[in-house]
């Protein structure tokens, strides 16, 4: 009778919640690529990004069987930070201004994502590729924001937040050379400014 196949000691079981030294080791890889992916570009070899992680190759593998997996746990993982942080600025902001600082995070994911894949628009732009939930989970972000500013009387209330979302992939697929990091503040300031309430426009 053959023996089963035995799974690898730090390799999480699909029925079992994930051991904490398991979870130490994927949330320091996570962080170790985005810093090597946006620092250099996709040749960063991955054995590089063990070692940075302060974990063997075969952990990498184990949790990452591919470049790919990699780029796109880590992508995840950042869009769950940006999703996540629109309650968490309106904590500290103002609506409006949160709703800018929102702006400027999600930029910086769509940056991160650009490094990760070398820096081309080649073959990923964002929101290319993106499932429906991707878009709504930024969608609702938006909508936080919005809500929260027409309440305030400090942002327009007659604004779909999902037409926000297209104007800010509008921003960035614009902005995909030169001096890339001020040309979007200026498209951001320009888009943060049309939310706001216009005296002659009753809004």
């Amino acid at each position: 009778m053959p023996t089963p196949e035995r799974q690898p000691a730090d390799s999480p079981r699909p029925d079992r919640p994930m051991r904490a030294d398991v979870r130490r080791n994927r949330e320091k890889l996570l962080a170790a690529a985005l810093t090597a992916f946006t620092s250099a570009d996709t040749s960063v070899p991955l054995e590089t990004v063990a070692r940075q992680a302060g974990v063997g190759i075969g952990t990498l593998y184990r949790h990452f069987p591919t470049r790919e997996a990699l780029v796109e746990a880590v992508y995840a993982a950042e869009l769950d930070a940006v999703t996540d942080s629109a309650e968490t600025l309106l904590r500290d902001l103002p609506p409006e201004q949160a709703l800018r600082a929102w702006m400027d995070r999600y930029a910086e994911l769509v940056s991160a994502k650009r490094g990760m894949i070398g820096g081309s628009t080649t073959g990923w732009a964002p929101g290319r590729g993106a499932t429906v939930s991707t878009r709504d989970r930024l969608t609702a972000a938006v909508a936080t924001l919005l809500e929260a500013g027409a309440r305030a009387g400090t942002l327009r209330g007659d604004v779909d937040p999902d037409d926000v979302i297209t104007l800010l992939l509008g921003v960035f697929l614009s902005t995909t050379s030169g001096d890339r990091a001020g040309r979007t503040r200026q498209l951001l300031d320009l888009v943060a400014d049309g939310l706001r309430p216009h005296p002659d426009s009753g809004s």
